[in-house]
């Protein structure tokens, strides 16, 4: 282990590790699989970032999204670290020369979206890397019983046969018992040894509070309770009513979208980090990837449709071990919403393929093309154009993704592109004839070096000043040297890339997986129904969400809503003891109840006693809480 601290300590500046994580860097490091389950901020980058420093070779590094792998990837730069990530979007030539590079050992680390596994250009290069170690981020993609299923992580298993000898390491923050072993049976893991990180958090408090007027509550709660703070809304018009709201009540507060341009989101972002801004309203999209340990309070102004997502976006909090807060604020409302919005997640067959009819219209694709290239996509435009809804719409390409159809790309800025294809005689022969261009094509070789060699990065903004030209000048000159084949320009992007994974079909003879739609409109069904049980039933959060996870926790926290509010009950002896007993005769009666199930036999001003009564009960171990039912522990009762 000296190499792998060693490594830390250059690197990181950390003089030791984490509990746990020295444990599987060492496994890592001895060859052997791992699987790794800790909570978000738990630290899982370093269990393969700091073993990919130690081992000769390259570690690739399997991951869902652009946005991760961007961040990833420019934070192991600014630690002098050599990495790279290939995602869609990019231009042929750049993908060609970043293979070109890691089969040359140019990186310790490349990153890659699981959709690139099965391209031509990857397969080819592939037995040319000298890797030593996979990476599987998000592993719980892997399983349909996951809350982010994805079919391109099965492809993961294939890396295993061209490079059977090298170990994996597959990590993630959310897995219950059955994806666990989904993980382990469809990455092919060869040793099933799982380092687990117990899911609690003792420093996080989860609150949930029942409230129709959540604007005033959520400017409350952010009153009361000092610090950086996430506001999750469901929908972005949501974020920007919450940031106008807060910013009269003098908090400072800014929104954040998809449907901002990069820059914006870039400069929100980079505010908030530093603490200019206070708060930061969100949809979920936000804070993966984002390294902010004193963030004090999270708040979700809606329940999410899982349990996996709300422990993840809520452990955004108190990532320093500091006091923190996660709030969840719903209505009765909520709940309509979400099961109205579970029946358009799942549309029919007919919409998805009038979904998948209208993609091919938009760019032109023929039955038998296989043009497997990023095309610019904008899901407004798109649904105006062909009079489809924007919800369902959003949907069905999420189905077409999930079946393999297509894939989907964040909304990644990515800057303009240049390359001089021709050589220096004929590039001094085009100048002669055309002298208006010989400034711009002087400054970019001054400026870019390597433009002759491959696609750079430039910045238009500061060479269209430089010049003393308008962008839009600028921009007609490089388009005109494309058309004389002088150069390959590539314009910047910031809009969501779409890319056909599979040779284009008619409509009418695409298909779906039925049994397995069917089965994971059951478990969203399912999921959902878990995160009404959490926010209604009267049990310890922290309880309900290890259990959920599968973690046995003896006691309560002692810091949530349902904990607090036992301890304002106030009764005496003689009526615990008489609550108490009726409680036990129900459960003997009929052992197995739910919690509605038992309130049935209270009144009214029974019900806060009772409650209490039952949380003590469970606590002291003489009832148990499983599946949702209540039933006396006969090894414990009195």
């Amino acid at each position: 282990m000296g190499i792998a601290l060693d490594k830390l300590k250059e690197f990181w500046g950390y003089d030791n590790f984490r509990p746990l994580q020295d444990e599987i860097v060492e496994s890592v490091l001895s060859g052997e699989d791992s699987l790794v389950l800790m909570p978000t901020g738990g630290g899982k980058s370093l269990c393969y970032q700091v073993p990919a420093l130690c081992l000769e070779g390259l570690t690739l590094v399997i991951s869902p999204l652009i946005a991760l792998m961007k961040d990833q990837v420019d934070n192991l730069k600014k630690r002098n670290i050599s990495a790279e990530a290939i995602y869609s979007g990019m231009a042929y030539q750049q993908i060609d020369r970043i293979l070109d590079n890691a089969v040359h050992g140019a990186y310790k680390m490349l990153y890659l979206s699981p959709e690139r596994l099965k391209s031509e250009i990857f397969v080819h290069r592939l037995p040319k890397m000298n890797v030593n170690l996979i990476a599987v981020d998000e592993a719980h993609c892997v399983s349909q019983w996951g809350f982010d299923f994805r079919p391109a992580y099965l492809e993961i298993a294939s890396l295993r046969q061209q490079k059977p000898d090298v170990p994996m390491i597959a990590l993630t923050a959310t897995a219950t018992s059955e994806v666990i072993e989904d993980i382990q049976l469809n990455l092919e893991l060869k040793t099933k040894r799982i380092f687990q990180k117990s899911f609690e958090r003792e420093n996080l408090a989860y609150i949930v509070i029942k409230q129709e007027g959540k604007l005033e509550k959520l400017a409350d709660i952010i009153s009361k309770v000092s610090g950086s703070t996430i506001v999750y809304c469901p929908r972005r018009g949501a974020t920007n009513d919450i940031a106008t709201f807060l910013n009269r009540r003098s908090i400072s507060c800014a929104a954040y979208h998809a449907g901002m341009s990069p820059q914006d989101r870039m400069d929100i972002q980079a505010k908030w980090m530093r603490g200019d801004i206070r708060v930061i309203a969100a949809t979920n999209a936000f804070g993966m990837g984002i390294d902010k340990s004193d963030v004090r309070l999270v708040i979700h102004t809606t329940m999410p449709s899982s349990l996996e997502a709300y422990y993840q976006e809520a452990g955004r909090a108190g990532r320093d071990g500091k006091k923190s807060f996660g709030i969840l604020l719903y209505d009765y409302h909520d709940k309509e919403t979400l099961t109205l919005l579970l029946d358009q997640k799942y549309p029919s067959l007919k919409v998805i393929r009038q979904v998948y009819q209208g993609l091919s219209n938009a760019y032109q694709l023929a039955i038998g093309s296989n043009r497997f290239e990023p095309y610019d996509f904008d899901l407004i435009k798109f649904c105006k154009t062909y009079k489809f809804s924007p919800g369902i719409t959003h949907y069905a390409l999420g189905i077409l993704q999930k079946e393999g159809w297509i894939n989907i790309s964040d909304a990644v800025f990515q800057p303009s592109k240049l390359w001089v294809k021709v050589s220096k005689e004929r590039l001094y022969d085009f100048q002669l004839k055309n002298k208006t261009l010989e400034p711009i094509l002087k400054t970019i070789l001054r400026t870019y070096q390597g433009a002759f060699q491959q696609l750079v990065n430039i910045n238009e903004f500061q060479l269209s000043k430089f010049l003393n030209l308008t962008g839009e000048q600028l921009k007609k000159a490089f388009l005109f040297m494309q058309q004389q084949g002088v150069i390959d320009y590539r314009p910047k992007k910031d809009k969501p890339q779409i890319t056909f994974l599979m040779e284009r079909i008619a409509a009418g003879n695409l298909t779906i997986d039925s049994n397995r739609y069917k089965f994971l409109k059951q478990r969203a069904e399912f999921k959902l129904k878990k995160m009404f049980q959490y926010a209604e039933d009267p049990v310890c959060r922290s309880i309900q969400l290890l259990q959920y996870f599968g973690e046995n926790k003896g006691n309560s926290c002692g810091q949530c809503d349902v904990c607090l509010d036992r301890k304002k009950v106030d009764f005496d002896n003689l009526d615990f003891y008489k609550i108490r007993q009726k409680i036990e005769r129900i459960l003997k009666k009929q052992n197995g109840l739910t919690f509605d199930e038992i309130v049935g036999h209270f009144s009214h001003s029974e019900m806060k006693r009772m409650i209490w009564v039952l949380a003590y009960l469970r606590d002291e171990n003489l009832i148990k809480y499983k599946s949702d039912r209540f039933t006396i522990n006969k090894s414990n009762a009195k």
